[in-house]
């Protein structure tokens, strides 16, 4: 038999090239499918999946770039992939898309080559999905792959002029209605806003917090931290895990953004009039603010109670304060009698629109008809911090927001409402720091402050 008879059937035609598992690139992909179909949050599922399929150095990176990178940039991409398919992205089948929009963000927002990028992608699809559907993620990314980003900005966003919170929510990956309450809390500043929406659109670095009477700066700063810039109990750490510093691994410190710092220590410096003995953290979990608090209490012979309505979030909060300061317990309803507390931290639940950078698949989870339900939960949360305080002690109202209603406008309404409190300055609190509004109360700024959307009032209460 000839060479030739032996090759047989089909001989000289090129097999199909079998492919390769690239383990960062599935990583990413199973967080976008977790938070698709399950509502997962990416920021605790990623380290877990990275801890348990032991990636390490570039695959890590690489895996934590394409997951927060494409969750961020979605709303963006997928008005590119609608211009480069024949079929809408919300028809296609969710576990394609997915991938396909990791493809993109390869091509836009990496440095990775675009024949890496494609032929990387298309590997991801015959494997977790199928032949058919690779086809079409070549064919699109191929399409995508003929301009770059700023490139591609002008052909899918709707023109400024006509339509300016359109074009920053399609060129700075927002939904609309954030876009719009941004923009209104920032004064109608477009420029300024563009640059908050890019601020949140960046990976935040971490900070470290060393809870005083505990831990030191100096110490983090030895363990490969950086000086901070506005809290003296911060550091920045540039690299590595924070679990891997041993003062963090202790609890002796934690990883809290420098703002949530910041807001707990204005409560801490402002003026009283009287004792200074009993303290209250009212929603405290997961116990960030409640761990700070209580080392600061610990040293100026307070005590910090810690409370939650939710069990797993009391759980939490007791890793960090102990058993004896933490109890479950309905702060619009509370088991202490009026009147209690010298000092009350009101960490009030909200949108969390302040935090976009760190929970990158929160912007797409948020709804606006939420937004009334929080402010009249935060206003009956507020009434029953003023009246958990002492006359002459003083209460913090802290969001995670800069929206308006949850801010600025929950303030005004109970001030209007009661005479038995006045604001404090809390920006003369936080010298530390410029560009926290026109005040009384303070606003930072992830574009002006690198820390999240922090908002502060400070109120005293008055004797009835």
């Amino acid at each position: 038999m000839t060479q030739q008879g032996n090759r047989g059937r089909g001989a000289g035609r090129p097999r199909p090239r079998r492919p390769v598992r690239d383990e960062a690139r599935n990583t990413a992909y199973d967080v976008l499918r977790a938070v698709d179909e399950r509502d997962a949050y990416a920021n605790l599922l990623l380290p877990h999946l990275i801890r348990e399929r032991r990636l390490a150095g570039r695959d890590a990176g690489l895996a934590t770039e394409l997951a927060y990178g494409t969750l961020r940039g979605l709303g963006t991409y997928d008005e590119i992939i609608a211009a480069c398919s024949d079929r809408p992205p919300e028809d296609l089948d969710p576990p394609l898309l997915d991938a396909v929009r990791i493809g993109v963000h390869q091509l836009l927002k990496t440095r990775v080559p675009p024949h890496a990028a494609v032929g990387t992608t298309v590997d991801l699809v015959r494997l977790r999905i199928g032949i058919g559907p690779s086809r079409y993620a070549n064919a699109v990314l191929r399409r995508v792959s003929t301009r770059s980003l700023a490139d591609w900005l002008p052909i899918v966003a709707p023109d400024p002029e006509k339509d300016l919170v359109g074009n920053l929510a399609v060129a700075h990956s927002h939904p609309r209605w954030i876009v719009s309450a941004l923009l209104d809390a920032l004064g109608g500043d477009a420029e300024e806003t563009a640059r908050l929406l890019d601020a949140d659109n960046e990976r935040p670095r971490v900070t470290l917090v060393a809870r005083p009477g505990r831990s030191t700066v100096e110490e983090l700063i030895e363990a490969g931290g950086e000086p901070a810039s506005y809290s003296p109990y911060a550091a920045y750490l540039p690299e590595g895990d924070p679990a891997s510093v041993e003062a963090v691994a202790q609890t002796r410190a934690a990883v809290q953004d420098e703002a949530s710092q910041m807001v707990a220590l204005a409560l801490t410096r402002a003026p009283l009039d009287g004792p200074d003995a009993r303290w209250l953290d009212m929603c405290a979990g997961p116990g960030g603010k409640a761990g700070l608090l209580d080392a600061i209490a610990g040293e100026r012979g307070a005590r910090l109670l810690a409370a939650d309505l939710q069990f797993h979030r009391a759980r939490l909060v007791r890793r960090t304060v102990g058993d004896a300061g933490v109890i479950t317990a309905d702060g619009i309803s509370p088991a202490w009698r009026p009147g209690t507390f010298d000092r009350v931290m009101l960490d009030a639940p909200c949108t969390g629109l302040g935090a976009l950078r760190r929970r990158p698949e929160a912007r797409w989870r948020r709804d606006p008809a939420s937004v009334p339900e929080l402010a009249a939960l935060q206003s009956r949360l507020l009434d029953s911090a003023i009246d958990s305080v002492r006359p002459g002690g003083v209460v913090a109202y802290v969001t995670c927001s800069p929206h308006l209603d949850e801010t600025g406008a929950v303030v005004a309404a109970t001030l209007a409402r009661r005479d038995d409190v006045t604001p404090l300055d809390a920006r003369a609190l936080l010298p530390e720091a410029t560009g926290l509004g026109d005040g009384p109360h303070a606003q930072f700024w992830p574009h002006r402050h690198h820390t999240d959307a922090m908002f502060l009032a400070l109120l005293r209460r008055l004797p009835s």
